[in-house]
This record gives C-alpha cells, structure tokens and sequence, in this order.
C-alpha cells in the first residue's frame, strides 16, 4: 500500500471515529443539560495528564480536543467515571449533580450515548439504501463456484470449484456473505461438487481458528486477472497484448484468479494462445509464451469492487433499489441483522474459551484497515454504521466503566430500591477500568503481532 493510500485510510477512520465519538457523547450531554445537570467536560479524544490540543469554557462547561486519540467523554458533576473525581464525591450532593438526579433520569442520560449510536446507523442506513440501494453478487453467478484456502480445505472440507447452496440452513443468495456465514454458522455448508450435493460440518471454534491462521478472506469468488504491466524485459514485451485488458482464456481453458496460476504451471515451457478482452467488449487472441517456471512474465492485477466487476461483464451485478419510503424498511433489515451479527460476535468472545475468537481480536490497527486506501464515500459510511453499532453494543455490555455498567448498577437500584454506595461504585469503576485496560492490550498486542511480527 503506498503512503497515499495509508494517508486516506488514516483520514477516513479519524473523520468516521471522531464523527461518532461526538455524537455518542453529544447523547450523554444533551439529557444531562435537559435535567438540569451539570456538565464540566466535553471532550474528543482523551486530555491524558491535562494536556489538550484545543480547549475552550463556553458557560459551565469546557469543551477541548485531547492529544490521545482513545476515545472521548463529558464529565459529568457528581457521576463516578474515568476521571474519578474522589474530591468532588466527598462534598455534599447539589441538586445540579448526577448523583441528586431520579435514577430514570440518571439512566436516561447514561443510556443516551447507545441510544445515539443506534439512531445514528439507522439513519445514515436509510440514506445509503436511498441513495446507492443494495448491490451484491448473486450466488447464481458463481458458475466456477468458489476459492478455497488451504486451511478451510483441511478445517471443514470445501474445495476450490464447489458451488455453495446453503449454509447452516439457510440458502445462500449473496456471494458477498459467504464468508461471514461461515463465520457465524452452525450445522452444515451444502455444496454442489460435480453435480453431487455434499454436506460438510462447521466446527463450532471455526472462528477461532480462522482468526488464528489469520488468512485475509478464507473463501473467496473468483476475480478476473487483469494485464496490469508488461516489463521490457518479460519474454512477452513483444506480445502486442494490451495494459488493462482481462484474460478470457488461455489454450480454450476460462482464466479467473482461481486456476491462472495453475494453468501456467501445467503449460510452463509452451508458447500458448491467450485470448483477452476490454471494458468495451473487444476481444483479442495472441500468443503468449510462458516460462519453465510457469510464468507470463507480466504484472497481473484484480479487482473485487462490485461497480468494476460490473463494467467489464465479468459477473452481472444485481441492485436492489429502493424508494424514499421503501429505505426505512430496507434499512431496518440491515440494522436488525448488523446488530444480530454483532451479539453473535460477542457471544463468540465470551465462548472463547472454546471458540478462540479473542485470537481475532484488534485494536485500532485493525479498524483503521477496514477503510479504503482510495477515498470511497460509500465504504466510508457503510464502515460508519458498523462502528456505531459496534460501538453501541460494546457499551451496553455490563462491565463497570462503560454505560452499560452505570445503568446496570442504576437498574438495581430501580429494583431493590437501595443504591450502591459511592466507595463501591468507586471500586467497581476502577476494576472496569482495569478490565478494559487489559482488552484494549491484549486486542492491540494481536494487532502488533499480526501486523508487524508475523
């Protein structure tokens, strides 16, 4: 990747990040203020040490950029959080504090960071099913069915050329889901082998082990092979074969990224005929000759992205449109199956003790390199929904030091009619920190050993 394009990558999480960082606190804020509560911080990014890039009092509260980009908060008066204002809780409570609030309203303001995250998704959904509507590959399409790992060929016994039926159940139609079906599957994949239906069993720690071999996309479609260069020096300088045009066939044999290297290697030696084409239509045949090792001698590329893929007819992209209306319904779909690949997600994390998902755990290495080396709006908000749903589910989890454990400690006190005392809510914020503390290390030492070690 070029510096460039790591550049845009960086730009594009620190926008998507700060964009939801704002808002989820925004969400805390704006019912603090409504109940009269006191807000004495408003920050993005952490001011660690009292340092900031930018601060600035507007009233009471002092809103600021910090210089440790982890996150953001607004400190709340009288609420035990990570600033851990011990001095502040030895005073008597002031009816504009968090702690002389109605424990509905304590909950409403803990709640309303998720809350935001929630909508927010929801919304920028509906404007993406509006605006670009669904594109995906039909599984129909797959005529040479899929490519397969060497690791996924041993875990569960898919071949390279099965056509995918159905997984744990349920027919597959996206291409595009096949993967992560796999992930999240239990039971069966069903396959077309040769015209023979096969059933195939998915270990229940797949997701663990896959993590563990760490293998980019451990099924995949086949990709067209695109002329990207050809050296002066390659035995096939003279060729006459053209930048940018795709291989339809070499010796009469189709060519994908699922058997070119493979066809090379059995005619290696031979001087051959490689028909291609272009993104008009034009078709060409010449001959190509390929090395003892079993090589053209020129700079072959690929491209996964559907709109490409499109144009050049290599698969024929369907688009589900949407109206105006039609969007909230298209977009509750995806929300609701986000959020339910997500719970699944943690489920998993939580199992991991027999699934080994926490191998696959990373930090914001990770979900920096889920965005676009090239500046692409529609990744960048379909990346942003799944952020702020992460993002909400993570918080509601019942762990001291995120909203779901304030609201979880706040619920009892709505049940049992006695609030913890403020030495324990003290003692149990420390002990979440901790916890987080120790997620947040071992997710970033998985991304420095899979990034820069292994």
């Amino acid at each position: 990747m070029t510096a460039g394009g790591i550049i845009i990558m960086v730009a594009q999480f620190l926008l998507s990040l700060s964009l939801l960082i704002i808002l989820h606190e925004w969400g805390h804020y704006y019912p603090a203020k409504l109940f009269k509560t006191k807000v004495e911080k408003f920050y993005l990014f952490f001011d660690a040490f009292g340092k900031s890039l930018f601060k600035k009092k507007i009233g009471e509260t002092e809103y600021g950029i910090g210089w440790l980009p982890l996150g953001g908060y607004v400190k709340i008066a009288g609420m035990i959080d990570e600033s851990m204002d011990k001095e502040q809780m030895k005073q008597e409570p002031q009816p504009w504090e968090f702690r002389s609030k109605k424990p509905w309203q304590r909950l409403v303001i803990m709640l309303g960071g998720v809350t935001v995250n929630f909508v927010l998704a929801y919304i920028i959904l509906v404007g993406m099913m509006f605006v670009y509507g669904e594109k995906f590959i039909p599984n129909s399409e797959l005529k040479e069915g899929v490519v397969v790992s060497e690791f996924l060929q041993e875990k569960i016994g898919l071949k390279t050329g099965d056509k995918i039926i159905s997984i744990g159940g349920e027919l597959v139609k996206d291409a595009g889901k096949i993967n992560k079906s796999i992930l999240l599957g239990e039971g069966t994949v069903v396959v077309d082998r040769f015209g023979e239906r096969v059933e195939l069993d998915i270990p229940v720690d797949i997701s663990g082990q896959t993590a563990k071999n760490d293998p980019k996309s451990f099924v995949t479609i086949p990709l067209p092979v695109i002329v990207s260069k050809i050296p002066d020096s390659s035995i096939n300088a003279k060729s006459g074969v053209n930048k940018n045009w795709i291989f339809k066939s070499i010796n009469n044999t189709s060519i994908t990224t699922a058997n070119f290297k493979k066809t090379l290697e059995r005619l290696s030696g031979q001087n051959v005929e490689a028909t291609l084409y272009n993104v008009k239509g034009e078709e060409k045949s010449y001959k190509v000759d390929i090395n003892s090792e079993g090589k053209i001698e020129m700079v072959v590329s690929t491209t996964n992205k559907l709109d490409e893929l499109d144009k050049i007819g290599f698969y024929d992209v369907s688009i589900k449109e949407y109206s105006f209306i039609q969007s909230f319904g298209a977009a509750k779909n995806k929300f609701v199956e986000t959020i339910i690949d997500m719970i699944t997600n943690v489920k998993l994390l939580v199992t991991s003790y027999k699934t080994g998902a926490a191998r696959g755990m990373g930090s914001f290495i990770s979900i920096a390199k889920i965005f676009s080396p090239t500046w692409d709006w529609f990744k960048f908000w379909d990346r942003t929904v799944m952020l702020s749903i992460m993002l909400g589910v993570l918080n509601l989890l019942p762990i001291p030091a995120l909203d779901g454990g304030h609201a979880m400690f706040t619920l009892y006190e709505m049940i049992t009619k006695r609030k913890p005392s403020e030495k324990f809510l003290e003692y149990a914020q420390m002990v979440g920190f901790v916890i987080m503390m120790i997620i947040f290390v071992y997710a970033f030492g998985n991304d420095i050993y899979r990034h820069f070690i292994k």
